[in-house]
């Protein structure tokens, strides 16, 4: 199953408030080179090209589907590639990475690699979900481990990378970094009702598990994963609390 990029977009203005956030932490300069880790749909690698003057900003994104959206958006200084996050090389002035390294395992070894791509005197800068802790994550691997889908799925069901916010402190610490900032932070949002909840990890989480199941299987999951949240949260609206982490950190001269 692809990515879905309309479906993507049915958050987007709740998506890209962390994207601001990370905005923040970066030493905006003229004139650098840039690769956006993740790009998705480009609009937001769009955004950071344009608080870069004369930069040359690249998106990176394995999705074809993502990508097809995001060539619309090519300019000038502003192009998008198809590529792997975790075999990336080059050397750049800013690393960034806005909702995408979660989808990548082994945090351990993939941010030294990542801090690695850094040009002297560069910057890396992350936004990723951290919010695999909530109950609208933890109903979707309850429901892979239930019939028909723990034998559909062969008993896979995915388990976060994502480390605490002390461990990336000490991981790029150990890399040699220097202006190192670490935080979590909840974003709060206010969807319409329980299937709003759906339709957002629709969207994001579920993905990789529909990837395996067929399309009634699919329907079937969503089915059960949508009573469930119903269950759970009956209000109308439901506040929605999401936890994200962001870093930034540079390198030296």
């Amino acid at each position: 199953m692809p990515w879905d990029p309309k479906r993507y977009h049915q958050f987007a203005s709740q998506r890209a408030a962390p994207f601001e956030d990370l905005l923040a932490m970066i030493d905006l300069r003229d004139g650098m080179r840039v690769v956006d880790l993740g790009c998705g749909s480009g609009e937001l690698t769009a955004r950071l090209a344009d608080a870069l003057p004369d930069s040359d900003v690249v998106g990176i994104d394995s999705s074809e589907e993502m990508l097809g959206e995001a060539a619309k958006l090519a300019r000038p200084g502003l192009r998008f590639e198809q590529g792997v996050i975790e075999e990336m090389s080059g050397e750049w002035d800013l690393v960034f990475s806005h909702a995408a390294l979660h989808w990548v395992e082994d945090h351990e070894s993939l941010i030294p690699r990542v801090y690695s791509l850094v040009a002297p005197g560069g910057q890396l800068a992350v936004q990723m979900p951290s919010n695999h802790g909530h109950l609208t994550h933890r109903l979707i691997v309850e429901i892979a481990r239930e019939e028909p889908f723990v034998s559909a799925l062969a008993g896979w069901t995915r388990t976060a990378p994502v480390l605490t916010i002390d461990r990336y402190a000490e991981i790029l610490h150990e890399c040699g970094a220097e202006r190192i900032t670490v935080l979590e932070k909840v974003y709060q949002h206010l969807l319409d009702d329980a299937d709003a909840l759906a339709d957002w990890t629709s969207g994001t989480a579920l993905v990789p598990y529909f990837e395996r199941l067929d399309d009634g299987m699919r329907a079937e999951f969503m089915e059960r994963y949508g009573s469930r949240l119903r269950e759970a949260f009956p209000q109308r609206p439901v506040y929605y609390p999401f936890r994200r982490t962001l870093f930034a950190a540079t390198t030296a001269a």
